[in-house]
């Protein structure tokens, strides 16, 4: 594995950024720019309008998630960081993207049975799933991802 990232260590780490940023940026940008947009609309078109903004962001972060899955894990290895003087801020980090992934898998499986109540005309229902997405969970992604990100610095140097 040191060989591989050793011959590929830019587009790795690259790639490994990039999945970050789209993943912890998308967050943000729903969280700070759409979030309060949607909150001047009526309720049934507010609803409608979240869960497919939501649906979008999802289909766009799945892929980046997957991909700073794998870079995370080829670097690792190749760099020995579960090993060496670093492993407990390599835990750290590999602790928060974790929870992150859980946390984001938790907010899918609640936009889409939000979907489900929006389809059904049931807005009550799907406020309720639809609203600790941007109050709660979004907030706490972004946060640990800031954090996550802070500790990769600390790791590359």
């Amino acid at each position: 594995m040191s060989d591989f990232f050793a011959a590929y260590q830019a587009p790795i780490i690259f790639l490994h950024v990039l999945s970050a940023v789209v993943w912890v940026g998308g967050m943000i940008a729903i969280r700070f720019a759409a979030h309060y947009s949607f909150a001047q609309l009526e309720t049934p078109l507010k609803l409608a309008r979240t869960a497919h903004t939501l649906r979008n962001l999802f289909a766009i972060v799945v892929p980046f998630v997957l991909i700073l899955l794998i870079t995370a894990l080829i670097m690792a290895i190749a760099m020995g960081l579960h090993h060496g003087e670093l492993k407990l801020l390599a835990f750290a980090k590999e602790g928060i993207w974790t929870v992150m992934a859980l946390n984001l898998g938790a907010m899918i499986l609640r936009r889409n049975q939000a979907q489900r109540f929006i389809d059904t005309l049931d807005f009550a229902a799907a406020a309720a799933l639809l609203g600790p997405i941007g109050r709660v969970m979004v907030p706490v992604n972004i946060a640990l991802g800031v954090v996550a990100i802070y500790l990769g610095v600390m790791l590359g140097h």
